[in-house]
């Protein structure tokens, strides 16, 4: 590898994305309010904490969609005050002082309150026979390309039933998708200001 790449994962602590990253050899870590659930470099924080300039050549955040995916939208005017923390954490990320950045989310409130997304992508274009559309807002990063089309359209994580650990469950990015991202977005060298 020519290079090797400072990455901060924010919001996950299932180690998909990080792993993927480590496993092309660069510097990777996950950060979450949560433990990880697997064996890796690990802050257990609020992300904010560790957004320092000159720390990260590029982030990958999975902000909480709680407050913020439109498949909770019956329940949006009672959690005003919640959308609106919600909203300024996404704001935090977005403007990080970091030079690639990728924002992951389900359709959300991100695209009418802050802005349209850039790419949306589904697990069935990365190896993955279902269905989730996820925005991703990008700074620096080019679209994410297709790696694995396969047939199969079922929306397993959305008919997911009730249970303690659904949120968690329906937070994890696709293997596919996490290595797609590292694959491609892992090619492009620390960027460096032009003067």
């Amino acid at each position: 590898m020519e290079h090797r790449l400072r990455v901060l994962v924010a919001c996950e602590f299932s180690g998909v994305v990080r792993d993927a990253f480590a496993d092309l050899g660069h510097d990777a870590i996950s950060c979450d309010l949560l433990p990880t659930e697997s064996f890796g470099p690990h802050l257990q924080c609020d992300v904010r904490e560790v957004l320092q300039p000159g720390r990260w050549d590029l982030m990958i955040a999975h902000p909480p969609c709680t407050h913020l995916a439109v498949s909770g939208s019956r329940w949006f005017k009672d959690k005003q005050k919640e959308q609106e923390e919600a909203l300024e954490f996404v704001r935090t990320l977005m403007e990080a002082p970091i030079p690639r950045i990728c924002i992951e989310n389900p359709v959300s409130i991100i695209s009418s309150r802050i802005r349209k997304p850039d790419q949306i992508i589904q697990p069935w274009q990365f190896g993955h026979g279902e269905t989730k559309k996820t925005c991703l807002w990008l700074k620096r990063l080019p679209d994410l390309k297709p790696t694995n089309i396969v047939d199969g359209r079922e929306a397993r994580i959305h008919k997911m039933p009730p249970s303690p650990d659904r949120g968690k469950l329906r937070s994890v990015t696709y293997e596919g998708i996490a290595r797609a991202m590292a694959e491609q977005w892992g090619q492009y060298p620390p960027y460096k200001e032009s003067r």
